[in-house]
C-alpha cells in the first residue's frame, strides 16, 4: 500500500513538473521580455560559479591523471595518457561533474530564494503589484541555467585539462604545447558536439526543478530547507537520467 501511495505522489509530481516546464515554454517567448533580470541572473549563476566550477575542474583533472597513470604504465602505453584525459573530461567527466556541482550550488539557491519568497508571501505581493512572477522569477532563472552551465562546461573543461597537464607533469616533463597538441588532436566532432548539447538540457533541468521546488513550497521556513534539499536531489538525478538519454541517442546515431 506504502508502495502505491509512494508511486501516485512520483507521478503526480512528474506531472506538475511537466506543467511547470509546459508554463515556461508559453510564458517565456511572451512579452514582456525581463532582460534586466536575465542579465542579472546570468552574472549571479554564471560568474559567481565558476570559482567553486574552475577548483573541482582542476583538482578532477589532477586526479584523473594521478589515477590513470599507474594502470596506463602498467600496459606500457602511459605515452596514450594525455589523450585519454583529454577524452575521458570532454566526452564525460566535465558535462556531468559540472552539471552536478552546478545542482547542488544553483538549484539549491534557487529552491531556497523562490521558496521564502514564497512563505513570506512575496510572490503574492508581485501579482497583486502586476508584475508576472513567473515571468520575472521563473523564466529568467532557467534561462540563465540554461545558457550558463554550457559556457561553464567549456571553462571547466579548460581548467580541468590544465590541471591534467600539471598532473603529467609531476612524474615526467611534456611541454604544454605537446600535451594540449595531442589531447587536440585526439578529438573530434563527435567527441565534443553530443557533450556541449546536453549541457543545455543539464542547465534546464537544474533551473526548472529549482524553480519548482522553490515556487511551489509550503509549511513556513521548514519548508524552504525541504524544497532546497528536494532540489539538490531531484535535479542531480536527472542530471543522470538525462546523461544516459544522451548516451544511448549519440551511440543509436553513430557518434559514439
Amino acid at each position: 500500500m506504502d508502495l502505491l501511495v509512494k508511486a501516485r505522489e512520483y507521478l503526480n509530481q512528474t506531472g506538475s513538473i511537466a506543467r511547470f516546464a509546459g508554463n515556461f515554454f508559453s510564458e517565456g517567448f511572451k512579452p514582456r521580455y525581463e532582460i534586466k533580470e536575465l542579465l542579472a541572473q546570468c552574472y549571479l549563476i554564471g560568474y559567481k560559479s565558476f570559482p567553486l566550477v574552475g577548483l573541482t575542474g582542476f583538482i578532477m583533472g589532477l586526479v584523473l591523471t594521478m589515477q590513470l597513470r599507474p594502470s596506463l604504465e602498467h600496459y606500457g602505453v602511459d605515452s596514450e595518457l594525455p589523450v585519454m584525459v583529454g577524452i575521458a573530461i570532454v566526452r564525460e567527466i566535465g558535462p556531468v561533474i559540472t552539471a552536478l556541482i552546478f545542482a547542488g550550488k544553483i538549484g539549491s539557491s534557487i529552491g531556497a530564494e523562490l521558496g521564502s519568497m514564497k512563505v513570506t508571501e512575496q510572490i503574492d505581493a508581485m501579482e497583486v503589484g502586476g508584475t508576472n512572477p513567473f515571468k520575472y522569477l521563473v523564466v529568467t532563472r532557467v534561462l540563465a541555467t540554461t545558457l550558463m552551465l554550457p559556457i561553464l562546461t567549456i571553462l571547466g573543461d579548460a581548467v580541468s585539462l590544465f590541471g591534467a597537464y600539471i598532473g603529467v607533469n609531476i612524474r615526467s616533463v611534456t611541454s604544454f604545447t605537446l600535451f594540449f597538441t595531442e589531447v587536440f588532436h585526439s578529438l573530434t566532432y563527435s567527441d565534443f558536439i553530443p557533450a556541449f548539447v546536453k549541457t543545455f538540457f543539464f542547465g534546464f533541468a537544474v533551473g526548472i526543478v529549482g524553480c519548482y521546488k522553490g515556487y511551489n513550497s509550503s509549511k513556513g521556513t521548514q519548508g524552504v530547507g525541504i524544497s532546497a534539499n528536494s532540489a539538490v536531489v531531484l535535479s542531480s538525478i536527472l542530471v543522470f537520467v538525462i546523461d544516459l538519454l544522451a548516451v544511448q541517442l549519440t551511440d543509436l546515431l553513430g557518434l559514439n
